[in-house]
């Protein structure tokens, strides 16, 4: 080995590594979170690395042991099941948004009757028994008392962009996300927004892993910065 390349490597070791902090989100949160973490690591210089997914998955994984140091839900059920477990830092829990649940059809689909509209068509949702928005989307149907209707045409998916992306590509003729999962695909619109479900739309985020990244991105979350980002993207705080 040379000596230059021995000099460089010892270089290179003697670098401090960079600081990180993992996340794991709900697929809602893509565009705003993503946003979020921009702003903290210009400020901190701390590297934040993001993994979307379904809430559902993500907790498992959790559950199993993933290296994850933030969870960020959009399920509080999944949340306490990891708290029971032990699988959080105690205390370090905060319910920090809420959304609001819409029923979605193809931009170019005309008239705002959703049984008009829907046909011999397919209902987009996530998983009724495991997704979030699906758990929220199921709760809202059978509220308006559409529910056993509409059952027989539900295609489910692993998450809501599973059934945003299902709509927009026309493959589903009604699908139900979030209000904000709506407004970031021009191909769909939405023909109506659905009853809020009991208990209500929350957004809690948790502490996985002891340790000062993590702890500073969960007190950035909480900043006004912060929540700046996810109003403009059309969450709220929960009431």
């Amino acid at each position: 080995m040379s000596r230059s390349l021995l000099i460089t490597l010892a270089f290179l070791a003697a670098l401090p590594a960079v600081a990180e902090v993992r996340v794991s989100a709900a697929s809602s949160l893509r565009e705003s979170l993503s946003a979020v973490a921009a702003a903290f690591e210009g400020e901190t210089g701390t590297d934040v690395v993001l993994s979307f997914a379904g809430s559902s998955q993500l907790a498992r994984q959790i559950a199993a042991g993933a290296p994850v140091d933030v969870f960020f839900s959009a399920n509080a059920a999944w949340m306490d099941d990891l708290e029971a477990r032990g699988a959080v830092v105690a205390g370090s829990r905060v319910d920090l948004l809420s959304n609001s649940l819409v029923l979605i059809a193809p931009v170019a689909a005309e008239g705002d009757d959703p049984f008009a509209l829907l046909g011999d068509g397919r209902v987009a949702m996530g998983l009724v028994e495991a997704v979030p928005a699906g758990i929220y989307g199921k709760a809202a149907f059978e509220k308006l008392g559409w529910w056993e209707r509409i059952a027989p045409r539900v295609v489910q998916g692993d998450n809501v962009r599973a059934a945003l992306r299902l709509v927009a590509r026309g493959e589903a003729a009604l699908g139900v996300v979030y209000a904000t999962d709506a407004v970031v695909e021009p191909k769909v619109r939405v023909v109506r927004v659905l009853p809020d479900p009991e208990p209500p739309i929350l957004y809690p985020v948790v502490q996985v892993r002891s340790g000062e990244e993590a702890a500073a991105f969960m007190a950035f979350l909480q900043s006004e910065a912060a929540l700046e980002i996810f109003r403009a993207a059309g969450f709220r705080e929960p009431e």
